[in-house]
């Protein structure tokens, strides 16, 4: 005697809607609060409690390597949640490769200089204080979370990925 394994269609019917809700939930779910991650800065080295105004670790620097193996972790734990996975956003938040792709464009070295320097104070200044609107976090504050360290690895992994697309 063959067995089928075909269930009848209503069962089937019921299964696959069990599956699309069970789906769906965690999809839901995964934009919920996050609980910030620490990041160890140790290898790096260490900016002081006084703010730069540019990031530290961009291309030329000698800890460069060391600050994107970092920031591409921080980012990962701390960041992909809202802005996608290798900082290529789903649509609830900005796409982070193209944050400042608009200073790539300009031919003049000095306003390009100026552009990634205005870019790297909102950078910045969003991270630390974040981002509200109407009463509404759209990017919750990671100052006292985040040492400065963390925030220009991140800033790093991000140069990275904007370089790479």
């Amino acid at each position: 005697m063959q067995r089928s394994f075909l269930l009848p269609p209503g069962k089937a019917l019921r299964r696959l809607l069990m599956l699309a809700l069970a789906c769906s939930a965690s999809v839901a779910m995964a934009h919920g609060d996050m609980v910030p991650q620490a990041v160890d800065t140790s290898t790096l080295p260490q900016l002081g409690s006084k703010w730069l105004d540019a990031n530290p670790y961009s291309k030329g620097s000698p800890a460069h390597d060391e600050a994107l193996r970092i920031g591409t972790s921080a980012y990962n734990q701390n960041c992909a949640r809202c802005h996608g996975l290798e900082a290529i956003s789903g649509g609830i938040a900005p796409d982070l490769r193209k944050f400042d792709e608009e200073c790539g464009s300009l031919t003049d070295a000095a306003k390009k200089t100026a552009c990634y320097k205005e870019m790297d104070d909102y950078f910045i200044g969003t991270v630390r204080r974040g981002r509200t609107r109407n009463g509404r976090v759209y990017m919750p504050p990671f100052e006292g979370i985040l040492t400065q360290e963390a925030i220009w690895s991140i800033r790093t992994y991000l140069e990275l990925r904007r370089d790479q697309q």
